[in-house]
């Protein structure tokens, strides 16, 4: 594994951008110098990240989301 984490990351298993081996391995996200721990996927180059809208579901049962733009750093929990 790279010692980067990606520019883009999704929790979601139906995502395009989602990848188990790097979420088992933890990622942490800050963006706008705050630690979030609620975030369902970021974009580092194109600077946003997208949150939970509280308890509010999709008609497929899915969080709905809210994106937020900002700078956005991700870093590897671990530190390996």
């Amino acid at each position: 594994m790279t010692d980067q984490p990606p520019d883009r990351l999704s929790t979601d298993p139906d995502s395009p951008h989602y990848d188990a081996a790097l979420l088992e391995r933890g990622i942490g996200i800050r963006f706008a110098g705050q630690e979030k721990t609620n975030v369902e996927e970021y974009c580092v180059s194109e600077g946003w990240i997208r949150v939970a809208a509280g308890k509010a579901l999709d008609r497929r049962g899915k969080p709905l989301t809210i994106k937020l733009k900002g700078p956005v750093e991700p870093y590897f929990r671990d530190e390996k």
